[in-house]
């Protein structure tokens, strides 16, 4: 017999294979679910069962999938920034809209999208960062690198109306976009918390408020 046929090697027991199709429909299911989840509730505050429950997955099959629940964790940072990047890019890159018109849009459509669920979910990132103290550690890097990737964006977005004179050439992109982010997760803290859109909009004011005034 081949010993070193690659075909012929043991398999992890109880693990499918990774290419099979309904484990990778199955894992996703798992994924999809618990974005949506965290949106709502706290990582620490969450149970296999329920996030096994919602997705439909038979009960103690989770670790077929993750090696362990801060794996999931950081598999699903990893899945809402790459979700949330490709809304921004759609948003901010249309270049059929002015620069910062492409930024109102942006929150026109966040304000749209809470107000679908009733203001319960928020961001699954900020909600990841209020708890940060009671999370594993590696987590800590993962959240700041996607606001890091998040500002990125905005500043570009920012200096395309600075391009377009929109805004004054002399204002800080970077540190606008850092205050942006800053603000706007707070905005939607307090949006959740007061089921409303109102605190969404007093932020967008006077953020667009500053922009003008800094003109």
């Amino acid at each position: 017999m081949n010993t070193t046929d690659p075909s012929l090697k043991p398999r992890r027991r109880g693990r499918p294979p990774k290419q099979d199709g309904a484990y990778l429909d199955t894992r996703e299911r798992l994924v999809r679910t618990g974005v949506a989840i965290l949106t709502e509730k706290g990582f620490s505050a969450v149970g296999i069962e329920e996030i096994l429950a919602s997705a439909g997955v038979p009960k103690g099959s989770f670790y077929y999938y993750f090696g362990s629940k801060e794996e999931f964790g950081g598999t699903l940072i990893a899945a809402y920034a790459e979700y949330f990047a490709r809304k921004l890019d759609r948003w901010f890159l249309d270049e059929s809209r002015p620069p910062l018109q492409r930024l109102r849009d942006f929150v026109e459509d966040a304000k749209a999208g809470m107000a679908r669920f009733d203001f319960r979910r928020g961001c699954l990132v900020g909600n990841l960062g209020q708890e940060m103290g009671t999370l594993p550690e590696p987590f800590r890097e993962k959240l700041h690198l996607v606001f890091l990737d998040w500002q990125a964006r905005t500043s570009h977005c920012l200096r395309a109306a600075q391009a377009a004179g929109q805004i004054g050439i002399d204002l800080d992109c970077d540190h606008l976009a850092e205050f942006f982010w800053i603000g706007w997760e707070g905005a939607v803290l307090r949006a959740k918390l007061e089921r409303s859109p109102a605190p969404l909009d007093a932020f967008s004011r006077g953020f667009f408020a500053a922009l003008h005034l800094q003109a």
